[in-house]
């Protein structure tokens, strides 16, 4: 029932852009925490971002300054904008939706290479 569709991943050389999008369906997404975590092969998973249901941000050290969280509760959809992209950044990236229980999206690959 519950359901979170992420997009918008791709391959794209250092320096470039992303938009990743998330559609929440079986929750009620305004009282909900959204995220994205990152998850490479041979590292921690990491948390990239959080935003309140109010729309207050938190970043990770690692992303602050290149990345941007953002959501409209009208369109059940939370996104993260991802710029100045680094080698680094690579990882399969998931939503969650957080209030008491956590649900996670299936992920979406992002590769940063030349």
């Amino acid at each position: 029932q519950v359901q979170l569709v992420e997009s918008g991943g791709g391959l794209v050389q250092p320096g470039g852009s992303l938009r990743l999008s998330c559609a929440a369906s079986g929750i009620i997404f305004s009282i909900y925490t959204m995220g994205w975590y990152r998850q490479t092969p041979g590292k921690q998973r990491e948390l990239v971002a959080t935003i309140s249901s109010t729309g207050s941000p938190n970043y990770a050290d690692s992303v602050k300054g290149r990345f941007t969280i953002s959501r409209d509760n009208a369109k059940n959809t939370v996104w993260l904008q991802m710029n100045s992209l680094k080698p680094e950044d690579t990882a399969v990236y998931y939503c969650t939706a957080t209030q008491y229980r956590q649900y996670w999206g299936q992920g979406t690959q992002v590769t940063v290479s030349s």
